[in-house]
């Protein structure tokens, strides 16, 4: 057995070496070389945030939320004491470091070491005289929290609602506003999806959340909610931790993309689903897929609002099925006067869409342009979107050879069907066809133990997404999974293996023959 002595000697090497680490930090910070930081700055931010720092570099205009502009000296996410308006230098340090999700703020703690981030800090508090002869600002404090449980969650839905939080962030915390917001400085501005804490730009840890809802978000509606100021609204420290409790709990690990899940897998059944809800669906296996802005054609998008989709299989021996899931802060439909409130720029209609090659017998030497394909190597695509207060949701099928060029199918010969249903911020999507149709010239042939290249894109309306501005994602595989038997699970995965080799080799050679 472990000596007392022993056990008190290695308890006081760990409380030496953790207050020594607690005094590194802001050493460091203080010791930041502002020189250094300015070779780095040159070469690294200025593209974005400006020479000066003013946010006006030569990408800053295309980049919603725009860039943040050091000269202003105004930051949004900090961990400082509630009666300061600065940041800590640790706070700069860790955005550094980490990025901003759902930004063009990349993290750098792979590119810079640690003392070129620290210099950093130090060049962009040169940058406006709001940090002149002032030391760095003392942390917030975090008085022990409320455990969570689920008293605390239910005493934090009720006082989410009493403080009106869900007048921005939904009732089910989902970004499904009621206001169309914007910052002070007029850009648009949506409120986070609460269920989505992947997403959240000054972290995701129960203090961060604590010390959002304590001194809220400068530049933004967002208020602060600390008690001792005065006014509605405002929550004590127990109250902010039972609301912090309640907002952990509303996390959605479906929407969650998974790295290395890349496969849709399609469940066999006797019969299908018969629309969105069917409970039937919850016998499918989802993956969840990145929605990326499009920006490679005419017209772009660079302020996309959805960011992933969901999305399930199931099929018979004649029909395939598909569920498509996404978080959508608005229902935008044409003609609806509640979509145009909220609605930037001209009120289009959500959508959703689902791309296939048309020969998927011919994949080795490539997969067709994600984009609707090319003219040697066409896609099928399967398309609903929410249409208008008059005529109601539609889809359609159709093959391209390009964007905008497009040869419509029979989607009744091809026994497609589309349904979708919106609810508490959340868009639910069947699309349901023939397995083969007649028109192999326009549908693809879908068959069962063959892995399929598959992408999506969608639309948010209220977020003047229309045509090519839209979001989408690159290639993923679908692969409707065999009812029994390895010997037909593992007969196509050979051949998917044998698919992306050939894939490889084939861009060796033509790379070669360049």
């Amino acid at each position: 057995m472990r000596s007392t002595k022993g056990i008190m000697t290695v308890a006081a090497a760990v409380a030496l070496a953790v207050y020594f680490a607690a005094l590194t930090g802001p050493a460091i910070a203080a010791a930041g070389d502002v020189k250094n930081g300015e070779t780095v700055y040159m070469k690294k931010c200025w593209w974005c945030h400006g020479k000066e720092g003013e946010a006006d570099g030569p990408g800053a205009d295309f980049m919603i939320p725009p860039p943040r502009n050091f000269a202003d000296g105004v930051y949004k996410y900090r961990s400082s004491a509630p009666d300061s308006d600065l940041p800590r230098d640790e706070d700069l340090f860790r955005m550094i470091s980490d990025g901003m999700p759902g930004t063009s703020m990349p993290a750098w703690s792979k590119v810079l070491d640690e003392k070129q981030r620290w210099d950093l800090v130090a060049y962009i508090k040169s940058l406006t005289d709001m940090f002149e002869d002032m030391e760095n600002p003392p942390e917030m404090a975090y008085p022990s929290p409320a455990p969570s449980s689920p008293d605390s969650i239910a005493k934090g839905k009720q006082l989410f609602k009493d403080a009106k939080c869900f007048e921005c962030h939904g009732e089910g915390g989902k970004g499904n506003t009621i206001k169309k917001l914007k910052e002070e400085s007029g850009a648009k501005l949506w409120p986070r999806n609460l269920t989505q804490p992947w997403t959240f730009r000054g972290g995701n840890d129960p203090k961060d959340i604590y010390a959002r809802i304590t001194s809220g978000i400068p530049n933004t509606p967002m208020p602060a909610h600390a008690a001792e100021k005065t006014g509605a609204g405002k929550l004590s420290v127990e109250d902010r931790w039972h609301v912090v409790n309640y907002v952990m709990s509303l996390a959605d690990s479906r929407m969650e993309v998974k790295e290395g899940e890349i496969v849709v897998k399609g469940v066999y059944r006797e019969t299908l689903p018969t629309d969105e809800n069917d409970p039937a669906w919850d016998i499918a296996e989802g993956t969840t897929f990145f929605l990326v802005p499009q920006i490679i054609q005419d017209e772009r998008i660079y302020d996309p609002s959805n960011n992933g989709i969901l999305v399930k299989s199931t099929f018979t021996d004649k029909e395939v099925a598909f569920l498509l899931e996404w978080d959508d802060r608005t229902r935008s439909v044409k003609g609806d006067p509640t979509s145009a409130m909220l609605a930037w720029g001209a009120l289009g209609s959500d959508g959703v869409a689902i791309q296939t090659p048309l020969d998927l017998d011919n994949l080795a030497s490539g997969k067709p342009y994600f984009g609707h394909g090319d003219a040697s190597r066409p896609v099928s695509m399967m398309y609903w979107n929410s249409g208008d207060v008059e005529k109601g949701q539609s889809g359609s099928m159709f093959s391209t050879i390009g964007s905008g060029k497009k040869d419509v199918s029979d989607a009744a010969a091809a026994g497609f069907v589309s349904t979708g249903s919106y609810k508490d911020g959340t868009w639910k999507v069947m699309m349901r066809r023939n397995l083969v149709t007649d028109a192999k010239d326009k549908d693809t042939q879908f068959a069962a133990g063959k892995y399929i290249p598959i992408a999506f894109a969608n639309w948010d309306g209220s977020n003047g997404e229309i045509g090519s501005k839209h979001t989408l994602t690159t290639w993923r595989w679908l692969l409707l999974k065999p009812e029994t038997g390895s010997a037909v699970v593992m007969v196509p995965l050979m051949v998917f293996v044998l698919l992306v080799a050939g894939q490889f080799i084939f861009s060796v050679v033509g790379r070669k023959e360049d």
